[in-house]
């Protein structure tokens, strides 16, 4: 198999990663388990226990005390049956690798803070935690507070993770998004503004209202039809994302055919005759990506070989004999 790939080709994503941070009680973890099931939530907070009972029944919680129960949980046999890992909070977990660090260093002052070189080890394990999730084909969710810094005069809402962390984070994932309540409503945004920031590498619709899903009594809400309305928004999210990359994926590969049938036809263009034949084929090609442009600047390549010559007056090719 040659290790040079046409964008047809290349292979689609199987999972995503997403970061969804905001304001306290916007419903950041319940939004997390909203993700494609079955769930486990790596809880490094006692976050998941801030869900009503009705949208956390289902998952599954590996409550971590340590940062090599991580490792431990992701080699279990079970692990296999979940589609989606959350981990709630990316704060916390990132304090946990801190401690694992610290515990295997010569000064094992547990409230010291990291190196410079430990910030980097800090970075690596990261890094390779994203990496084997997605490797395992697994979604994953991010679930973190907000903070509020100052840049200049502008005050800039981020995730709240330490140090240069959230730069880091923000570069290995696919979505950002960020939660808040305006009024009664909740509201989550993909796209990135000189308020707070965001990730949208999925195509998304930037704004996305999120549907209440519990009543004024901490009932599951029910919509006009008396259907209890399921936690299902991330689900939806990933969906439309998969949707789309195959749709994409099924476009290009209509691209790739109608190429061929070009350089066929390219191949056939003899004079004038049937480059202008060709042309007005090409002018009246369905407009796939750039096709159309692709097929007419083979045509000039071709023409030019053949000693054609493009007549703006006459918007056609001729022999440059008829010139």
């Amino acid at each position: 198999m040659s290790l040079f790939k046409k964008a047809s080709e290349l292979e689609e994503k199987k999972a995503i990663s997403v970061l969804i941070y905001g304001q306290p009680g916007a419903g950041k973890s319940t939004l997390g388990v909203s993700a494609p099931g079955p769930v486990v939530v790596f809880d490094f907070d006692g976050g998941i226990r801030r869900v009503n009972m009705a949208h956390r029944a289902e998952v599954i919680t590996v409550e971590v005390n340590e940062w090599s129960e991580v490792g431990q949980a992701l080699a279990d046999p079970e692990m296999a049956m979940f589609n989606t890992i959350v981990i709630d909070t990316a704060g916390k977990m990132l304090s946990f690798m801190d401690k694992d660090i610290i515990s295997k260093s010569r000064d094992k002052n547990p409230i010291r803070s990291l190196t410079l070189n430990e910030y980097g080890i800090r970075k690596s394990m990261f890094n390779s935690f994203v990496q084997q999730v997605l490797a395992m084909g697994k979604n994953l969710v991010f679930i973190a507070h907000e903070r509020e810094e100052k840049d200049g005069d502008i005050k800039k809402i981020r995730p709240e993770i330490g140090g240069s962390s959230a730069g880091d984070l923000i570069k290995e994932l696919d979505l950002v998004g960020y939660l808040q309540l305006i009024g009664t409503e909740r509201v989550i945004s993909f796209t990135p503004c000189e308020r707070f920031y965001a990730k949208n590498a999925c195509n998304l619709p930037s704004v996305f209202k999120v549907p209440i899903i519990l009543d004024a009594n901490g009932n599951m809400a029910k919509d006009a039809k008396g259907r209890v309305i399921r936690n299902t928004f991330l689900s939806d999210i990933v969906n439309t994302y998969t949707m789309s990359q195959a749709e994409r994926t099924k476009r290009l590969q209509h691209y790739d055919d109608l190429k061929s049938d070009v350089e066929l036809r390219i191949a056939d263009v003899a004079d004038a005759d049937t480059a202008n034949k060709a042309k007005e084929d090409f002018d009246e090609m369905e407009e796939v990506f750039d096709i159309r442009l692709y097929a007419n600047q083979l045509l000039y390549e071709k023409c030019v070989k053949l000693g054609l010559k493009w007549s703006r007056s006459d918007g056609k090719y001729e022999s440059a004999k008829e010139k």
